[in-house]
């Protein structure tokens, strides 16, 4: 290599160096901590290291030996953080309930006695000769885990190690999940429904209709997304602007049931995300030629014929695009169905905000959010096959 070809690639690697410590540092940093929330369990093992080491062979059946026993009395001797030792004990607690006051009464005895030998567990407590507990135990002491991903979609491994269903009384995050994607696949549906014509009629006009047709879709881009929000609030109440003027006009005699339920949600959400749709459609139309229309109607197409030969199979690639966007932010919102939403009409972002700030769960709170990405990245690959595909007008 020549020392001119290497101070070009040197000054090309300067200029996209910016960018590529952007994408480490606010996205594949934060991508990675989220997967290693989601299968990291290192709650139990930082205070018990002995203990896992030991149990590494123990095959989990019937009682584990003396040593197992011994290195549990000895972590929980030397535990002497009870920050780390009060979270190891709600991890417990939460597998096998009963864990909090026997690791109490278990620490306190290992902690006054003489010789940490001499401590015979199931003397302290009786529950240490029930399998249970060191069961559970046996499968929280490992750094790595599936409990996260497996409870985000309403699964469990059981005593034997295989994947089960979970509670149904514990058991809510498919209901969730399926509820998210039917909002997100309803708003994507309505801004199609919406966007199409609106960006058939933005790309048809000229002068400052254009310009004001183009400006109202684009101010609400403007706008903070909890004030619109907000707005819709005000619009859709029982006493709101829309249900004011459908009473004054004689449509209606009650208040319509618009906010706190699905369709104040969907209508909000629509008016939210209609211009990721309109934009995309409206730049794929504008590189149609103008006169395909009026050429389908010379040769016979009625206008519904010629939109539909013509102008949609040419608008499908905006239409794809606009869709694909409209769905991958709908499945991720939070403000809008918390505000104008009921009780069940809350998405899954809802449960993550909760596990992330309610309860300080980052790995159930990590594990929807990678079930999330997961989703989103195969539409991508799904789009990006489509758009690849001769059989696509415009790919």
């Amino acid at each position: 290599m020549s020392r001119a070809t290497a101070g070009e690639r040197s000054r090309a690697f300067l200029l996209v160096a910016p960018l590529l410590l952007f994408l480490a540092v606010f996205f594949l940093w934060p991508l990675g901590a989220m997967v290693t929330a989601a299968v990291s369990d290192e709650a139990v093992s930082t205070v018990m290291p002995r203990t896992a080491e030991a149990m590494a062979d123990w095959d989990g059946a019937g009682l584990p030996p003396q040593p197992v026993q011994r290195a549990l009395v000895e972590d929980l001797r030397a535990a002497d953080d009870q920050q780390a030792l009060g979270e190891a004990v709600r991890r417990l607690n939460s597998a096998v309930s009963g864990f909090r006051t026997l690791l109490t009464r278990t620490a306190g005895a290992a902690r006054d006695a003489a010789d940490p030998g001499a401590v015979s567990l199931p003397a302290v407590d009786p529950r240490w000769e029930q399998p249970r507990f060191w069961l559970a135990l046996k499968a929280a002491v490992p750094r790595y885990t599936d409990r996260n991903l497996l409870a985000a979609v309403d699964l469990r491994r059981d005593a034997d190690g295989a994947i089960v269903n979970a509670d149904p009384e514990a058991a809510a995050n498919r209901v969730i999940m399926a509820r998210t994607f039917l909002v997100a696949a309803t708003v994507t549906l309505a801004c199609a429904a919406i966007g199409l014509p609106y960006a058939m009629l933005a790309a048809a006009a000229t002068g400052w209709v254009r310009a004001a047709l183009l400006m109202a879709v684009l101010l609400p881009l403007w706008t903070s997304l909890l004030v619109r929000t907000a707005a819709w609030f005000i619009l859709l109440q029982n006493e709101g602007l829309i249900n004011g003027a459908l009473q004054a006009i004689g449509l209606i005699e009650e208040p319509l049931p618009l906010i706190f339920n699905r369709l104040g949600v969907v209508i909000a959400m629509t008016h939210v995300l209609l211009p990721f749709m309109v934009l995309p459609i409206y730049s794929v139309l504008l590189s149609v030629p103008r006169n395909l229309m009026p050429a389908a109607a010379s040769m016979g197409a009625g206008p519904l014929r010629a939109f539909w030969h013509v102008l949609l199979p040419l608008s499908l690639p905006g239409l794809l695009s606009g869709s694909l966007l409209v769905f991958m932010v709908a499945i991720g919102y939070y403000i809008t169905p918390a505000l104008v939403g009921g009780a069940g009409d809350q998405m899954i972002s809802s449960v993550i905000a909760f596990y992330a700030t309610g309860t300080a769960n980052w790995g159930m709170a990590g594990a929807l959010g990678l079930i999330l990405l997961t989703v989103t990245t195969l539409l991508y690959l799904v789009y990006g096959r489509l758009s690849r595909s001769p059989q696509l007008p415009g790919a």
